[in-house]
């Protein structure tokens, strides 16, 4: 299997600082926080005035480069430097910017439409293809399948136990922490164990994928912070991208990043078992034929 929290090259920097800084130390902290608050600058700076900037020293801003998975400060600023060229031909900087209380609706709506399709796109650049196919390929040959979210994570949990299950594969989304800690302990070996975690430091979460793993389950980690707690208890490690905005419009591209990668799963998946995937999805459709409306007469439309 892949090793968990792998991430593609092509991720950009500003990405990786983001996702990794909760596992730094906290003078390298300091460092990717003042790159954060002004990456152009940094980009900009010389390597002492950085290491000004954040209240540390060179020395510290070079383990920092290191931790981010660059060689040096050199690499750092030319990475810093052309994530911000193509953001300037791409991006619209007003849209980019945080939403404030004075702003007007029709700005927040457009702030809000470009976190979330930032969040998706940004999800998908840095998505590793070989770590889902691992998954893929696990879900596909599981007994049965169990998604722990809680919280906002609980919806994307559901949405994917729906998904699997459309198709025919056994699958359960736990959100309440006794029964995800007793459906883990059923598990074993040829069963996945899927969490659900923004942050990646979710205890109720991390413990079920602790026991899920203990009884001999492949577990399955989904998060934004590829070294947090979560990576510890997970075979494989799936990242999504989506930073957090005034008002917690971040919540909302969290879960849009995340179902972005669960679409992918399930695509996956169903493209394993086509010919019994298209029956299933048939099946269920006309299952609740019945209860769609015909937009004539507001009648049971037939055979919908």
């Amino acid at each position: 299997m892949a090793a968990a929290g792998s991430q593609p090259r092509e991720a950009s920097p500003l990405v990786r600082i983001r996702s990794l800084m909760p596992g730094l130390a906290p003078a390298e902290r300091r460092v990717a926080a003042a790159v954060l608050a002004d990456p152009v600058a940094a980009a900009r700076s010389s390597i002492t005035a950085l290491a000004g900037a954040a209240a540390t020293s060179e020395t510290t801003v070079v383990r920092f480069c290191k931790a981010v998975g660059l060689r040096g400060y050199p690499e750092l600023r030319i990475a810093l430097a052309a994530d911000a060229a193509r953001a300037e031909i791409r991006d619209d900087p007003r849209l980019g910017a945080d939403i404030t209380p004075t702003d007007e609706l029709a700005d927040v709506v457009g702030k809000v439409a470009f976190a979330d399709a930032r969040a998706v796109e940004q999800t998908a650049r840095q998505l590793d293809v070989e770590v889902l196919g691992d998954v893929v390929a696990a879900v596909a040959a599981a007994g049965r399948v169990d998604i722990y979210g809680v919280g906002a994570n609980a919806l994307v949990a559901a949405d994917l136990q729906q998904k699997l299950h459309r198709i025919g594969r056994v699958s359960f989304a736990w959100s309440d922490t006794h029964i995800m800690l007793t459906s883990a302990a059923v598990l074993g070996a040829g069963d996945v164990a899927i969490g659900l975690s923004h942050s990646g430091a979710t205890a109720d979460t991390v413990e079920a994928l602790r026991v899920a793993r203990r009884h001999g389950a492949t577990t399955v980690g989904l998060t934004s912070f590829p070294r947090a707690p979560i990576r510890e208890v997970s075979d494989l490690l799936l990242t999504t991208v989506a930073p957090e905005t005034t008002f917690r419009s971040g919540a909302t591209a969290s879960r849009i990043a995340q179902l972005t990668v669960i679409d992918c799963l399930f695509v996956g998946v169903a493209q394993r078992h086509l010919d019994s995937a298209r029956k299933a999805l048939r099946a269920t459709y006309d299952a609740v034929g019945d209860h769609r409306l015909d937009p004539a007469t507001e009648a049971p439309a037939a055979g919908a």
